[in-house]
């Protein structure tokens, strides 16, 4: 076990209109066996006892599994490695380092104090079409419905997306096109999500246009930021889908 000294420059921002700033922290003493939420946990409780108010982040299950910690550290969200804040441990950092800790940047991710931002938007774009709503009653056997290993693979792979925003985050336009993709692919490429298909792919979209993210211009950032590796691939299949919808709207 090896204990270290950082210094860490935190954005601090009292709430969305106002104007934040970053500022400088000391902290000694981190076991680098510490998750990086976990040094953050010993820094509030520093500053609380100083008097001094925390820093707010977003943080729930601490397993990798929520993506609520998201956090930009060093300039890519989630920090060095490709994985959640709460899954990177501060063995990852060396005694005496700077490190810079921000909130994820886009218009469409508000923040709402210091670290926390708001990522309704992603909400907001899955009820506009990210489900399926058939009356299904009860479960069937397995085999009733069968699809191909391979399709249903690729189904899984785009639905473990965990919508931390990370995506968001990497990309230079703020484009939200990786997380939209994924789950517009998920069901696409099941029979259960095909009554709704044409319409799943336009509403999607269309919200995520209005929520104000920025296009995709294929820089591939977002899929290798992303903890759960999700493949632009997805992109390619959202667009065709989109395309399909756009069409098939057109000949009614």
């Amino acid at each position: 076990m090896n204990t270290m000294n950082l210094t860490l420059k935190i954005w601090r921002q009292p709430n969305t209109a106002a104007k934040g700033e970053l500022k400088t922290y000391s902290i000694s003493g981190i076991n680098d066996h510490m998750s990086f939420l976990e040094m953050m946990d010993v820094l509030n409780e520093n500053l609380q006892k100083k008097g001094e108010d925390p820093v707010v982040f977003d943080h729930d299950c601490r397993e990798g599994i929520c993506g609520a910690c998201s956090l930009v550290i060093n300039g890519r969200p989630h920090g060095p490695q490709q994985t959640t804040t709460c899954q990177l441990h501060m063995r990852s950092f060396k005694d005496g380092d700077t490190i810079y800790i921000e909130p994820w940047r886009a218009k469409a991710f508000p923040v709402i104090k210091d670290l926390m931002v708001n990522r309704s938007a992603f909400d907001r774009i899955q009820h506009a079409g990210g489900y399926v709503s058939v009356n299904t009653g009860s479960a069937q056997d397995a085999n009733a419905l069968p699809i191909g290993k391979e399709i249903a693979d690729e189904a899984f792979n785009s639905a473990t997306c965990i919508g931390c925003g990370a995506c968001v985050a990497a990309c230079k336009n703020a484009s939200a096109m990786l997380f939209v993709s994924a789950k517009i692919s998920q069901l696409a490429m099941l029979p259960q999500g095909q009554a709704e298909r044409n319409r799943r792919a336009e509403g999607m979209v269309a919200q995520m246009d209005q929520e104000g993210f920025g296009a995709c211009t294929n820089t591939g950032a977002c899929e290798a930021e992303c903890p759960k590796q999700i493949s632009i691939s997805n992109i390619a299949r959202m667009n065709r889908e989109y395309l399909g919808a756009k069409l098939s709207s057109n000949a009614v």
